[in-house]
């Protein structure tokens, strides 16, 4: 009989590089999630390059398109493996829908090509492939892509194959009128700032970005002759940076003291299952549940810093006139931990898969857009059952607060 293996070796439940395996034993922190952790730190010093070195006013859009498509394929084969391989198979079954689809269904067979194949994925990683613990896995960029692809195609059967005066305004500001190239396609889907831990944004934006014209889009908003500027000011990411490090620091100190002090693996001993009573168990699934949040909020922060380091993100200017850079911001920690509403709880976590589900379902639909936008959501997430329990009970909340609002 075999011997079981050690404890340590759990460190090595990745299908990616195992280069940082000692780094990983020395931390005590399972190699998959410092293999995320090193590629969206090196992500971060790379934005700050590409920002610099690969300007717009230095580099074509070719060459910023290439490096960003070249580094981001490099994160994830680093990080997956050969599961990455499902990531780009994805990825051109859509771009091959992209060009040779009419304007009239290219946004439904690229919904239901890239939902059904992330389904599957997420079917056959837990239950064929017994893959079913909780970690940095390929079915997050997976999802991310996911969102892109469909919003892509939406925006493009909105610019191409419906009439401007049916669209709303959100809607026509967005719209693609020009199938990209299959370089955008590759770019706009796997650079190397969002493919690993998103967020999703709109094609425009990014094809803003790289060109150089992101920030004067949002500038041209305000009026500067009014503010005493003769010309347009150049905004600078720096201190947005800082600041969403300073929180991502504190947000992974939070995580790990948390977590240590209260053990998720709690839940699953025989004295809590059998013997603790209902209101202690209650309690520390409440508290397990919060100590978890410190996790999405570093790596969410991370990857916004990462945008912004890059240039990308600003957002424009706010009432008090400085400079805002959280166009691609994935949640607002003041708002989520002092919600007073299940509606604003929604409305500040994963904001922009939010944003994505609106895009693609709540806006499209003609009958039942918040249950039909709730099931989406949930089967995006995966296959859980726990995943439509929640969703599916939410549906419920959502209707309670409308009308419990409704009555005040």
């Amino acid at each position: 009989m075999a011997a079981e293996p050690p404890p340590s070796s759990l460190a090595y439940r990745t299908t990616g590089s195992t280069c940082l395996h000692p780094l990983s034993e020395l931390l005590g922190i399972p190699l998959d999630q410092v293999n995320f952790v090193a590629c969206q730190l090196f992500a971060l010093f790379a934005a700050f390059w590409f920002r610099i070195y690969l300007s717009p006013g230095k580099s074509s859009s070719d060459v910023r398109h290439a490096f960003a498509t070249i580094f981001g394929i490099y994160f994830v084969i680093f990080c997956f493996g050969w599961y990455s391989v499902h990531l780009f198979v994805l990825v051109l079954l859509c771009y091959g829908i992209m060009v040779t689809a009419s304007v009239s269904n290219i946004h439904r067979y690229s919904f239901f090509v890239a939902m059904g194949y992330l389904t599957i994925c997420h079917i056959s990683r837990i239950y064929i492939f017994h893959y079913g613990i909780l970690t940095t896995d390929f079915s997050g960029p997976l999802m991310i892509v996911t969102q892109k692809i469909t919003t892509l195609a939406f925006q493009v059967h909105d610019g191409l194959g419906r009439r401007p005066e049916d669209l709303s305004a959100e809607q026509h500001r967005l719209a693609v009128k020009m199938k990209p190239s299959f370089l955008e396609y590759l770019s706009y889907l796997l650079n190397f700032m969002s493919v690993i831990a998103g967020p999703c944004n709109n094609f425009k934006d990014y094809i803003a970005f790289i060109e150089g014209r992101h920030t004067h889009m949002k500038l041209l908003e305000v009026n500067w002759k009014q503010k005493g500027f003769h010309g347009l000011p150049e905004p600078s990411p720096t201190g947005a940076v800082i600041h969403k490090l300073c929180i991502t620091l504190l947000s992974l100190l939070l995580f790990l003291t948390l977590t240590k002090t209260f053990p998720v693996t709690c839940l699953a001993d025989d004295w809590f299952v059998h013997k603790a009573n209902f209101l202690t168990r209650l309690c520390y699934l409440y508290v397990v549940m919060q100590a978890s949040k410190p996790k999405y909020y570093f790596a969410w922060t991370l990857a916004d810093a990462v945008h912004n380091a890059a240039g990308f993100g600003f957002s424009g200017v706010d009432k008090n006139g400085n400079f805002c850079w959280d166009l691609l911001s994935n949640l607002n920690i003041w708002n989520i931990e002092t919600a007073t509403s299940f509606k604003m709880y929604l409305e500040n976590w994963n904001i922009q898969t939010a944003t994505w589900l609106k895009c693609v379902c709540y806006e499209r639909v003609p009958q039942y857009p918040t249950v039909l936008t709730f099931i989406l959501s949930a089967l995006w997430h995966g296959v859980y059952p726990g995943y439509y329990f929640t969703f599916l009970t939410g549906v419920l909340v959502r209707f309670a607060a409308r009308a419990v609002s409704f009555l005040w």
